[in-house]
């Protein structure tokens, strides 16, 4: 049998959050809707966090309300602490990703916490989603490197994973979020966090800002991990992260995939097409490869 690898599309939500480009709501909703017509069925929609901070996703709320919830799309909403959790179940998100930090420097800027400040949220906010019947994830961010910091010890990224585990997160993401990462230190702080928390599923999510997250997607998946994290047209990067260029683009790690014999479930030439669209629409250049060279040449 083939082997499925599930994209998490994260192009509405950190796609959009550090984009010069102020995107409306309807045209965040359309942009929402064309990457269901691809074949995502789990995204990040919006952010409950706060509009001074983050005013990208101020709109959130409303995002949330006019998502088609006929459709087989779960929306995730991120959130940073209790208020955003609140805010979160009240848009009724199909899933909450809370956000742990492995760095000191980027935590007191992201979200005003240290990592272990950000784990007690953490635990105090888990048993609302729970109650709430939604399904929780973490995504530890800066655990490759704080921009502020440096290196950061994989001790406390397998620490921040335990406690996930134990908060009741049922998947954990591993983020790159100012793009660090090599192929053998993924595959080290893999098997650090499936030792120290071996019930949580699995999630890579990284950005190209240094070019090696196609080479970190492959190692990942090489190292038994089934979800990845992806921005179309590879937008993306972080208002807290100095020179955070944008995610690894959804459409480039399809491509690879696939040509790799994996099945993703997603329709590239939409995805390229959705992705030459969101150009369009943002008034600049995107990164995605995919976007300017299209897919495998066919025999005419």
């Amino acid at each position: 049998m083939t082997r499925r690898i599930d994209i998490v599309e994260v192009g509405p939500r950190d796609g959009l959050q550090n984009d010069p480009a102020d995107l409306t709501t309807e045209q965040k909703l359309e942009f929402i809707a064309r990457l269901e017509e691809a074949g995502v069925r789990r995204m990040e929609s919006g952010s409950f966090v706060s509009p001074k901070a983050v005013p990208k996703m101020a709109d959130s709320a409303a995002v949330f309300a006019g998502v088609d919830r006929s459709r087989p799309t779960r929306h995730i909403a991120l959130a940073l602490n209790e208020k955003g959790v609140r805010r979160a179940i009240d848009a009724k998100a199909d899933e909450i990703n809370f956000v742990l930090v492995a760095g000191e420097g980027f935590g007191k800027r992201n979200q005003g916490m240290s990592p272990q400040e950000s784990a007690d949220m953490l635990a105090q906010c888990a048993p609302l989603v729970l109650e709430a019947g939604i399904p929780l994830s973490a995504t530890i961010s800066v655990a490759f490197g704080d921009p502020y910091d440096g290196e950061v010890d994989i001790k406390v990224v397998g620490n921040l994973a335990a406690q996930a585990q134990r908060a009741g997160a049922g998947e954990l993401a591993l983020g790159d979020t100012i793009g660090v990462a090599d192929p053998w230190d993924v595959r080290k702080r893999i098997d650090r966090v499936r030792m120290e928390a071996p019930d949580v599923f699995l999630r890579m999510h990284f950005h190209d800002t240094r070019g090696a997250a196609l080479a970190n997607v492959a190692t990942a998946v090489e190292c038994g991990v089934d979800v990845i994290d992806a921005s179309c047209g590879g937008i993306g990067g972080c208002p807290f992260a100095p020179a955070a260029t944008g995610n690894v683009a959804t459409e480039d790690v399809v491509y690879m995939l696939e040509r790799g014999g994996f099945e993703t479930g997603l329709d590239l030439s939409k995805l390229i097409e959705t992705s030459r669209w969101l150009e369009k629409v943002l008034g600049h250049p995107i990164a995605s490869s995919l976007s300017k060279a299209g897919g495998f040449p066919v025999n005419s």
